[in-house]
């Protein structure tokens, strides 16, 4: 008698899973292929091959009148299934080998086997039952997918080439953008190394790349939308996505050259004024998030509001645009208005500024910056720190640099460190 009482994956680790990724695969079925080396549904099984059966008859091995049972694990059972189609029933691992003379009731141990556990038995023939039909209705709807993929490619790419100029431009003002965030930031970071003349030369820069890309697209309705007037005629979809996707970008970067102008006049800016530099960037990108979610509604109202669809439905479809946009709106409204009370606040909300004692008591020696005190703010933890030091730190956590405890309450996200906003409103 043969037992196995391991469940194991026969696929696994051997050379057949390993060639599952092979190229051919992968570009003749990308998606079953994947799925199958996840293991979601087995391999395509090659033809099947002759196994030996599960009661063995062989007189060499076995004398007259006896039975050999072999009891198999549910690792052999699903390899040797899915090599050699459904097989008999196979005996429960609670049967043993009778000795010759004796008579087996496979009927009366199937039930035995049936009391002892009803649950697993219930369990295991809804999963036995469900398994692979799941797994079939996988492998259909990928092969579904992999038929349908080559054409939507063809699809995508014509549509590409009939918008191949938005798509290039959208593409080349989103990384200007995205490159001169990381240039405002490190401008910022630089502190009393900033070079006026290096600030100039950047805002110049600019300045320079949003006025070309709204002379180059003069013709395209993109300057209406700026002083909230709607465009001449109805734009197609893809055309109002364009508009809005580029004056979304160019107001951010034209923030930025305001946001230059306050790093120059904050150029040696230490103590109160460092901190005053940080709520006025964080003051500007909240105004402009506040402009940005307001650009996209004359496209829209304009795009919604078409006759040819009939008055009913377009003035229906115009009023819940506004609708939805107004709670937005006010939510932009009411973190503007946070932004601009922060600013006007003159004592620090996180601690207070310590007394020539406190000073003396704690040590003159600021443990962030290593070196002498440049008027120290007292935390609510008694730790202290210089102020531009820890408001700095303020910009990115909310506890104490040395005992971790919370120290600035939750508040609007601070953007002291020069950064903008990365994501599109598209809406």
């Amino acid at each position: 008698m043969e037992t196995s009482g391991t469940n194991h994956d026969p696929f696994r680790g051997s050379p057949r899973r390993n060639s599952i990724l092979s190229a051919s695969n992968i570009i003749q079925a990308p998606i079953s292929t994947l799925l199958e080396y996840s293991g979601l549904f087995r391999p395509r099984t090659s033809p099947p091959q002759e196994v030996e059966p599960l009661v063995s008859d062989d007189s060499a091995g076995i004398s007259n009148g006896e039975v050999a049972i072999r009891i198999i694990g549910n690792g052999e059972q699903d390899a040797e299934t899915d090599n050699s189609g459904p097989r008999e029933a196979v005996a429960h691992p609670q049967s043993q080998v009778l000795a010759s003379g004796d008579q087996v009731d496979p009927t009366a141990a199937g039930e035995g086997a049936s009391q002892a556990a009803p649950g697993e038995s219930a369990a295991g023939d809804a999963a036995s039952r469900d398994s692979p039909y799941q797994r079939y209705d996988i492998q259909q709807a990928a092969r579904w997918i992999e038929q349908i993929l080559p054409f939507s490619l063809l699809l995508l790419v014509v549509f590409i080439r009939q918008h191949l100029q938005g798509f290039f431009v959208a593409i080349w003002i989103a990384a200007v953008m995205f490159k001169s965030n990381d240039i405002l930031k490190k401008q910022t970071a630089l502190k009393g190394e900033r070079h006026i003349s290096a600030l100039i030369g950047i805002s110049l820069a600019f300045t320079v790349h949003v006025v070309g890309v709204y002379w180059w697209f003069r013709k395209d309705d993109l300057l209406y939308p700026l002083i909230m007037l709607p465009p001449k005629s109805i734009p197609p979809f893809w055309h109002a996505i364009f508009i809005i996707v580029v004056n979304d970008t160019l107001a951010r970067q034209a923030s930025m050259i305001f946001k230059c102008f306050l790093l120059m006049y904050y150029k040696n800016s230490r103590g109160r004024n460092y901190r005053k530099q940080g709520q006025l960037l964080t003051l500007v990108e909240y105004l402009m998030l506040l402009y940005r979610s307001l650009l996209p509604t004359p496209v829209w109202y304009r795009f919604f509001l078409n006759k040819d669809y009939g008055s009913l439905f377009s003035s229906l479809m115009t009023g819940l645009y506004l609708t939805f946009k107004l709670t937005s709106v006010v939510e932009k409204v009411q973190s503007f208005f946070t932004a601009l009370k922060a600013l006007s606040r003159k004592e620090v909300h996180y601690g207070s500024y310590a007394t020539t004692e406190q000073v003396n008591a704690a040590g003159d020696l600021c443990a962030i910056c290593q070196e002498k005190m440049h008027t120290p703010i007292l935390l609510r933890c008694k730790h202290m720190f210089c102020e531009d030091c820890v408001s700095e730190w303020f910009e990115r956590e909310r506890t104490c640099p040395l005992c971790r405890a919370l120290v600035k309450p939750a508040d609007l996200k601070s953007f002291g460190d020069g950064s903008t906003s990365l994501f599109f409103q598209i809406f």
